[in-house]
C-alpha cells in the first residue's frame, strides 16, 4: 500500500536555546560574536590556502573543504537563530524546516568524511613518504572530496525522504534551535520506528566506520613515528595534533546525538550537544589548524601584504 502523508502542521515554532528573555540579548551578542568569527576564520583560511602556491597540497586541499563545509553547514541555521532572538513569531514553514535539515545532515556527514579523508592524507606521509605523490595525486584527492560530499548526499536523501513519509499533526513546537532529526522524529504522529532505526543504523555506521579508520590511521601512524628520531618524532607528533583535536571535538557531541536509542534521547542533552557542533567546532577549526598552519599562512600573508 502507498503510504500517504496526512501532514496537517505547516509550520514549526523554534524554542531556540532557552525560553527566558533575560538570557536572549546575551546570547545573541555571544552567537553574533561566534558567527563573525566563524566567518572570517574560515574565509581567511580558504583565501590564504587559495592565492599561495606554496599551499597547493593535498593536506591543505582538505583543509579548504573542510572551511567550506564549516561555512555552509554553521550558515544553515545561524541567521535564521539571530533574527528568532529579535522577534516573537520564531516559526519556520513546513518545507523551509526540511530543506534547513537535508542541508544540515548534508555538511555534518561530509564533515565526517573528509576528517577521514584527511586522517588517510596524514597516514601515506607518514608510513609511505616515498609514494605520497603517487598515493595523494590530485586526482584522487579530488576523488576523496568527490565522494565525501556524495557520502553527505546519500546520507541527508535517506533521513530526509524519510522525514517525508511522516504525518506532522500537532503539536508543532520544536525544543531545539533548528530543525535536526530527532526532535522531527518527535513530533510525528504516525509511526516512526522505521526512521528511528534508519537513524540510529546509518548515523552509527558513518560515524563509528569514520572513526575507526581514523584510529586504525594513527595507530599505524604511531607506530612509525616511534621509530624516528626524537627531533622527528616531535615535529611528526605536533603536526598530527591540530587533526586529532578537531577529530575528538567532532565526534563527541555528535554521536552524543545521532547514534544514541530514542529511549535515551534527552532533549536538553541533545541542544547541549548541538551548540557544541554546530556553534564551536565551525569557529575552533581554523584556530585548531592555524596552531600547526600558522606559521606558513602567516608568512603567506606578509608576503601578499608585501
Amino acid at each position: 500500500m502507498t503510504v500517504i502523508n496526512h501532514t496537517t502542521v505547516t509550520y514549526f515554532v523554534l524554542l531556540g536555546l532557552t525560553d527566558r528573555p533575560e538570557l536572549q540579548p546575551p546570547l545573541l551578542v555571544i552567537i553574533l560574536l561566534i558567527y563573525v568569527i566563524t566567518l572570517v576564520g574560515n574565509l581567511s583560511m580558504i583565501g590564504l590556502i587559495t592565492i599561495d602556491f606554496q599551499l597547493q597540497t593535498p593536506m591543505y586541499f582538505f583543509l579548504i573543504n573542510l572551511s567550506i563545509v564549516d561555512l555552509c553547514y554553521s550558515s544553515v541555521f545561524i541567521p535564521r537563530m539571530l533574527v528568532n532572538f529579535l522577534v516573537e513569531n520564531k516559526t519556520i514553514s513546513y518545507s523551509g524546516c526540511l530543506a534547513q535539515h537535508f542541508s544540515f545532515v548534508v555538511f555534518v556527514t561530509t564533515e565526517g568524511f573528509l576528517l577521514a579523508a584527511m586522517a588517510y592524507d596524514r597516514y601515506v606521509a607518514i608510513c609511505s613518504p616515498l609514494l605520497y605523490t603517487t598515493f595523494m595525486a590530485r586526482r584522487v584527492c579530488v576523488c576523496l572530496v568527490v565522494g565525501s560530499y556524495l557520502g553527505g548526499l546519500c546520507n541527508s536523501l535517506v533521513h530526509t525522504c524519510g522525514l517525508l513519509k511522516l504525518s506532522f499533526c500537532g503539536p508543532n513546537t520544536i525544543n531545539h534551535f533548528f530543525c535536526d532529526t530527532n526532535p522531527l522524529l518527535q513530533l510525528s504522529c504516525s509511526d516512526n520506528h522505521l526512521n528511528e532505526l534508519v537513524l540510529v543504523t546509518f548515523s552509527g555506521i558513518i560515524a563509528m566506520s569514520t572513526l575507526l579508520f581514523i584510529i586504525i590511521s594513527y595507530l599505524c601512524i604511531l607506530s612509525s613515528v616511534l621509530s624516528m628520531g626524537s627531533a622527528n618524532r616531535y615535529k611528526a607528533f605536533s603536526t598530527r595534533a591540530s587533526h586529532l583535536t578537531a577529530v575528538t571535538l567532532f565526534y563527541g557531541p555528535v554521536s552524543l546525538s545521532h547514534i544514541q536509542p530514542s529511549s535515551r534521547y534527552s532533549q536538553e542533552q541533545e541542544k547541549i550537544s548541538a551548540v557544541f557542533y554546530t556553534l564551536f567546532i565551525p569557529m575552533l577549526n581554523p584556530l585548531i589548524y592555524r596552531l600547526t598552519v600558522g606559521k606558513t599562512i602567516f608568512s603567506s600573508l606578509f608576503i601578499c601584504l608585501g
